[in-house]
């Protein structure tokens, strides 16, 4: 059997104001199966996102049939998730979660160009929505603090291609990234719900 079976993508950990900054996309390969990735601003390919945060709004907003957007908040801003007849799980989720809630989410990564031309907006197309408690919530900052700064760190690299492709198709400093992931752990620090020097799970 000569043909590989396709492997899921690593869902990457990144926080709202990095994911919301992401805006080119790209492929790297010409099949038109081939994945679709969102070029984060510190230099990562994201096909799948994992977030967690706190579900603070919900809505259906679809005309015919049942389309729900949810609004997830992060220490460092929002994340908005679309799910509808395609996500039928997700879907179902967000119509009988309460809000406020926390919540799991791993889901592909949307943009989107208005007809104004106002920049591209980022949104999250849910494969799973899963409530969860604060710990959970404090560990995911934790560890998305962990990966964040971890790319900063080797965002300079010389062999850090994706890092080379964030500098061509953004203008943003990097060093932002690293303010927001300790200010996200900082923000732990002072609910006192979490021990940040704990290993990451």
């Amino acid at each position: 059997m000569s043909q590989s079976i396709p492997t899921r993508e690593v869902a990457r950990r990144v926080f709202a104001s990095e994911f919301n900054d992401a805006s080119y996309t790209f492929s790297e390969s010409d099949d038109e199966r081939a994945p679709v990735y969102l070029l984060l601003p510190t230099g990562e390919k994201a096909n799948r996102v994992f977030l967690v945060g706190t579900l603070t709004e919900k809505e259906d907003i679809g005309d015919d049939s049942e389309y729900w957007r949810g609004r997830i908040v992060d220490p460092t801003g929002t994340f908005f998730v679309y799910a509808g007849q395609y996500q039928p799980e997700a879907a179902a989720a967000l119509r009988d979660l309460d809000a406020p809630s926390y919540v799991a989410i791993v889901g592909k990564p949307r943009t989107y160009e208005p007809e104004d031309g106002d920049g591209v907006i980022v949104s999250v197309r849910p494969e799973s929505i899963t409530e969860v408690d604060a710990g959970t919530r404090d560990r995911w900052v934790v560890e998305t603090a962990q990966r964040t700064l971890e790319r900063v760190r080797a965002f300079d690299d010389e062999g850090n291609q994706y890092a080379r492709m964030a500098k061509e198709h953004y203008d943003l400093p990097v060093d932002q990234y690293r303010s927001e992931a300790i200010t996200a752990l900082q923000s732990l620090d002072e609910t006192g719900e979490l021990d940040t020097d704990a290993p990451p799970a």
